[in-house]
């Protein structure tokens, strides 16, 4: 008598000897999934452990030394004086501040002071676009799960969960607007990263936007002999100098966030006007 094999409903047969374990809808269940899940969360806790440790390291320093953001910015300003290495330590330092969190706009305008308003603009826009590349490649690290299914048209989502999907969606345009805004310059190289944008729209926007910003501080501290004394002896010239560039760059920014604003509109009205016989 012919016997023939008899198989278990939640299996399928594979190729050879293999038998594939499905769920009770007949869908293939991916038993390798608790184990990327593991790796995804051991990742996760490696680099936030790493992130913290140095945060908390620097602010130690800082508060051994009663150093301000300030202070130590002038400490390494007389560390490094007119040495010849002194653009590649200012780099280097760029490269390490979005890890400890110390403020861009500080550091840039050392550059100004260090290195005068022309190699001080080259050197920062070198150490600023690298640092944000650092940041994003961390945030990206996080493997972040986005929701493909927000929409901007839900009046109960949040300012955050906003404008996340508007970086996903028009990642060079926001990303640009962010810069012209003067928006919390790591915040949104992490957030970029753990959204998972594309680099390039990313990087673009970053070098663009962020010019005006940087030639108007790298202006101010071309000025100045010291940047823990406030604003003592400086230079008038450069200080309208840098206004009109910190102007200049918020009008584009309210420019692009009203075309932003026109679209979202004509986008969202666009059904409701095709639907008109």
């Amino acid at each position: 008598m012919d016997t023939k094999p008899v198989s278990h409903p939640l299996t399928r047969s594979g190729s050879g000897n293999s038998v594939t374990p499905l769920v009770a809808d007949g869908r293939i269940r991916d038993e390798t999934a608790p184990v990327n899940n593991r790796r995804i969360w051991v990742q996760r806790f490696v680099v936030v452990a790493i992130w913290t440790t140095a945060v908390v390291l620097w602010r130690n320093y800082q508060s051994a030394n009663d150093l301000s953001a300030t202070g130590t910015a002038q400490q390494f300003i007389e560390n490094v004086g007119n040495a010849w290495w002194g653009i590649l330590a200012f780099v280097g330092v760029y490269l390490a501040r979005p890890i400890v969190l110390f403020p861009a706009s500080v550091l840039t305008i050392v550059g100004g002071v260090l290195f005068g308003p022309v190699i001080g603009v080259i050197a920062v826009i070198i150490g600023a676009n690298m640092s944000a590349s650092i940041a994003f490649v961390i945030g990206r690290s996080l493997n972040a799960k986005i929701d493909d299914t927000i929409t901007l048209d839900n009046d109960q989502q949040s300012f955050i969960a906003r404008w996340s999907q508007r970086m996903r969606a028009n990642s060079f345009e926001t990303v640009l607007l962010t810069r012209f805004l003067f928006l919390p310059y790591d915040l949104v190289n992490y957030a970029a990263g753990a959204l998972r944008i594309k680099y390039v729209p990313f990087i673009t926007a970053t070098v663009i936007g962020s010019l005006p910003g940087t030639i108007s501080f790298v202006l101010l501290g071309a000025s100045l002999d010291r940047v823990d004394q406030g604003l003592d002896g400086l230079n008038p010239y450069a200080l309208v100098a840098s206004v009109v560039m910190f102007v200049a760059s918020l009008m584009v920014a309210r420019t692009l966030k009203q075309r932003n604003n026109t679209d979202d509109t004509h986008s969202a009205t666009l059904p409701l006007e095709q639907e008109i016989p």
